[in-house]
């Protein structure tokens, strides 16, 4: 049974930093693409950051032009976690964010019906 569990939901006042992990469980981790997506109020799902995942994989990580800069994905191989550090965060970045999994391929384009497995949601709320 495939899990994808975020944690991190929070409050953070603009310009402050905060963290994200997304722990994988039933997937083929070694050699996979895992992403970040984000869904504001009333918006449609965005891409935010991805990663070739395991040892198999060769660790490229992946941004939009909104994120690239402020955040940053990264990865614990040996415990199956990505994680999304946000910093300089703005209103515009309050959303619900998703941890998204592939199916054992790489990247590639990282469009969002690429991704078979997706966590439950995790919010995060940037305002003063």
């Amino acid at each position: 049974q495939v899990q994808l569990v975020e944690s991190g939901e929070g409050l953070v006042q603009p310009g402050g930093s905060h963290l994200l992990s997304c722990a994988a469980s039933g997937v083929t981790y070694s050699s996979n693409c895992m992403a970040w997506f984000r869904q504001a109020p009333g918006e449609g799902r965005e891409e935010v950051a991805a990663i070739n995942t395991g040892d198999l994989g060769d660790g490229e990580t992946f941004y939009v032009t909104s994120t690239k800069g402020r955040f940053t994905i990264s990865q614990d191989v040996t415990k199956h976690t990505v994680y999304l550090h946000m910093s300089r965060l703005k209103e515009r970045d309050t959303a619900v964010y998703y941890c998204a999994a592939r199916d054992g391929r790489s990247c590639g384009e990282w469009l969002e019906s690429d991704f078979v497995f997706w966590g439950q949601g995790t919010q995060v709320t940037v305002s003063s």
